[in-house]
């Protein structure tokens, strides 16, 4: 399914809004997800720091851990947005965990303060990732 022009504003409003809840007192950098799921509803998270880094959770966790909670059950399109030089994308474990929600296709975008920056697809953030379907799981 395609994602109109006003989901799409919908949904990085959504990010946008979440990265200034984020608690960032050790890294400073703030960064909000917010992800639309079958449904059309919006999910959004913030990422959460603690003393002890390996205890954070990233912006995207957080945000599925909302869809789920609400009976989400796929992830049809995600904003990430942190304002840096360079575009701001899923980390490594927050690709994989996308890919529990979304296929190669699931379109991924970059977010600043004012714009989009990136779009990727799951796919090139994650080439040849293993998914449900590998365990017989559709």
């Amino acid at each position: 399914m395609a994602i109109d022009a006003a989901q799409m504003d919908q949904l990085a409003a959504a990010a946008r809004a979440a990265r200034e809840q984020a608690y960032a007192p050790y890294s400073h950098f703030g960064v909000g997800a917010a992800l639309l799921d079958e449904q059309g509803r919006i999910h959004a998270g913030c990422n959460v720091e603690n003393a002890a880094y390996p205890q954070g959770l990233c912006a995207e966790a957080v945000a599925l851990g909302h869809l789920v909670l609400a009976g989400g059950k796929r992830v049809r399109a995600a904003v990430v947005a942190g304002v840096a030089p360079t575009p701001v994308t899923p980390c490594g474990g927050c690709r994989q965990k996308l890919r529990e929600f979304g296929a190669d296709d699931l379109p991924v975008w970059s977010a600043d303060a004012h714009t989009i920056t990136a779009r990727h697809m799951l796919g090139e953030l994650l080439p040849a990732s293993f998914g449900p379907q590998h365990l017989g799981t559709p």
